[in-house]
């Protein structure tokens, strides 16, 4: 009965439902960037626009040159061919996860019209899951916090918003405190988020920062603040005309994460994206993604 038990169990992991996918299972080549999480479709004033943070981080780290793969959850309305270069596993689904977002006078109000499909560690093909770097990057609780420890042989970074984020039964998504989160700061080779993830929530951020390896908190125009080894520094960004800051803590996120693992040393590394993610706000959405001088000049900063 075990031996048995134990087939079923092995058969599971490997064998993917053909009706779980839009079409046959595409063929997929190693990658060095493994992305997890929804690409999502921002309501704008334009329209609506690709978004997510796998859609930023991604096209970030194929900018620095890395082979990039994506297990995301969109349907037929999201312009994915816009990841062009980038390998892509898509769960199928109804609609897309659509997420509006309106100044007001109190801050940001943030509206959630539709969600995609979960994903699970199940559906990352075996071709990807010894990718070198793992990224998880959920925006409305659709991965499986449980993924952060199934990579062994990869180092695995993590932002984790969309597991801070609640919504009510009309969308009205509101912070929330992230369940289980000792389990992935324990699992997780670096995290990165932002202040206001956390409502500026300070002693919470040490909390963190004793529960995982490497914890980034970025705070928009005023940089970013890394935590190693009980060590604290801040990284102020150089001074730009901003036009859109769409996007540019996923930018931060993808080139910090892809640079330390070149690197192995986490000052550089947030120096380096700090710079990186400055210069990506003088342009709007996706637009902001790095120019490979960009990335080159950002180096030479760092070093200078």
């Amino acid at each position: 009965m075990y031996v048995c038990g134990l087939f079923y169990r092995l058969l599971s992991i490997v064998y993917r439902p053909p009706s779980r996918y839009n079409s046959t299972m595409p063929e997929l080549h190693p990658v060095d960037y493994l992305l997890v999480g929804h690409a999502a479709l921002d309501v704008t004033p334009a329209g609506h626009q690709l978004g997510g943070t796998v859609s930023y981080a991604a096209l970030t780290a194929k900018a620095m040159g890395l082979r990039v793969g994506v297990v995301t959850s969109a349907g037929k309305d999201a312009p994915l061919d816009m990841l062009n270069g980038i390998q892509i596993l898509n769960i199928p689904t109804e609609t897309s996860t659509v997420f509006e977002n309106l100044k007001t006078g109190n801050g940001r109000k943030q509206t959630l019209h539709h969600r995609a499909a979960s994903i699970s560690f199940e559906d990352i093909p075996q071709v990807w899951r010894t990718a070198p770097i793992v990224h998880l990057a959920p925006i409305a609780q659709e991965v499986d916090a449980n993924m952060a420890g199934e990579f062994p042989n990869s180092w695995v970074g993590v932002t984790p918003q969309g597991w801070m984020r609640g919504w009510d039964e009309k969308g009205s998504v509101d912070a929330k405190a992230w369940e289980n989160s000792d389990q992935v700061l324990g699992r997780a080779g670096g995290v990165v988020m932002s202040l206001e993830d956390i409502n500026r929530d300070l002693e919470l951020v040490e909390w963190m920062a004793h529960h995982t390896n490497l914890l980034c908190v970025t705070e928009g125009d005023q940089g970013a603040v890394m935590h190693w080894h009980g060590d604290r520094r801040r990284f102020r960004p150089p001074q730009v005309d901003e036009l859109d800051a769409t996007g540019a803590g996923d930018i931060f996120a993808a080139a910090f994460f892809a640079r330390f693992h070149q690197t192995r040393d986490p000052w550089e590394s947030a120096r380096f994206a700090v710079h990186l993610a400055a210069h990506s706000v003088t342009r709007t959405g996706l637009g902001g993604i790095p120019t490979r001088a960009e990335i080159e000049h950002c180096k030479m900063e760092v070093l200078s």
